[in-house]
């Protein structure tokens, strides 16, 4: 019997490295893997529906979600990126802006509203930092080429203050003459990578503030899931869990060999050092998969996407994805 046949597209990661060169191979299917950015497999997946299944943004998911549950398209919980996002937020240092309160009132840049990390950030500085998601005026456009524009049409509240930036122009590049006084990014903008002593992050103390958003609330934040095309799903329902669990099995993987010190396996000279200090503040299942153990960030950003806008209604977290992965045969 020929094993179904599916294209896959996702970011070449140590927990998707495994399928991609055949070591592990999902029951019952053959992948066409697709190593791509995950900017160009989430606009031409969103517009198009190009591939079987694909890594996609949680937040452009859950726009697509009906008030009845999956749309287009059908989850699967396996969270290829996760991240804290308070590194995300660059200022200019000419604006005035010492502390998140001061961004009240403020212009800030977005590639798109609708970004996983900009929901995240939006919903973390209304929710713990008093900078409500309304008191902000939002620029769009692209981090460094012009022209970019919200892969998904976002039908926002009328209190919303939001306009492309001029044509022709960049976030990064207004940002480092003053344009804008601030920059909301998944992607370190050029300006701040270059060293330019214009831009700087709103958090000096990245790693230490995020350290505290964990401990005060239990949250790893969810950024990307992948997807089924509903077509696919709905004719082999099966592939939804065979596919969970080839993911499964590649992040399990992929820590394999993590903590060994006689031969590192990256080119990171502590590495070891900071994978014991990661788990002494995460726990050792800091990257875990399913629902169980993550609704509280699911349940939060679903929350924040309402709140913005963006989600028709506040899900529960079981709703965004296949029933054949949220339980498993029991011997």
């Amino acid at each position: 019997m020929s094993r179904l046949r599916l294209t896959l597209a996702c970011g070449d990661y140590d927990r998707t490295r495994p399928l991609f060169d055949g070591t592990i191979a999902p029951e019952g299917i053959e992948l066409v893997c697709l190593r791509l950015p995950v900017e160009d497999i989430f606009f031409r997946m969103a517009r198009f529906a190009e591939f079987d299944a694909a890594e996609m943004s949680l937040s452009s998911y859950l726009i697509g979600m009906t008030d009845d549950g999956p749309g287009r398209f059908v989850a699967i919980p396996a969270f290829l990126s996760r991240s804290f996002r308070h590194s995300g937020i660059y200022v200019n240092q000419s604006s005035g802006i010492d502390g998140p309160q001061d961004l009240v009132g403020r212009t800030v840049g977005l590639a798109e509203y609708q970004l996983t990390a900009n929901v995240w950030i939006r919903g973390m500085l209304a929710e713990h930092h008093g900078v409500p998601v309304a008191t902000v005026r939002y620029r769009t456009g692209g981090l460094h080429a012009p022209g970019r524009a919200e892969k998904l049409r976002v039908d926002l509240p009328a209190e919303i203050d939001i306009a492309p930036i001029p044509r022709g122009g960049t976030l990064s590049d207004m940002l480092a003459v003053g344009e804008l006084d601030a920059v909301y990014s998944p992607r370190t903008p050029r300006c701040f990578r270059a060293g330019n002593p214009a831009v700087r992050r709103l958090f000096s103390d990245v790693r230490g503030t995020e350290i505290d958003y964990y401990r005060r609330t239990g949250i790893f934040p969810v950024m990307h899931v992948v997807v089924l095309r509903r077509d696919v799903y709905d004719a082999h329902r099966w592939a939804a869990r065979s596919l969970f669990r080839a993911f499964v099995a590649a992040r399990d993987a992929a820590w394999q060999g993590m903590d060994e010190t006689a031969s590192l396996r990256f080119m990171l000279p502590w590495l070891v050092t900071e994978l014991e200090a990661t788990r002494a503040v995460l726990g050792d299942d800091y990257w875990s998969y399913g629902v169980p153990g993550n609704e509280k960030a699911l349940a939060t950003l679903i929350g924040y996407s309402h709140a913005q806008g963006l989600a028709r209604r506040a899900f529960a977290p079981a709703e965004l994805f296949a029933p054949e992965t949220l339980e498993d045969t029991v011997l």
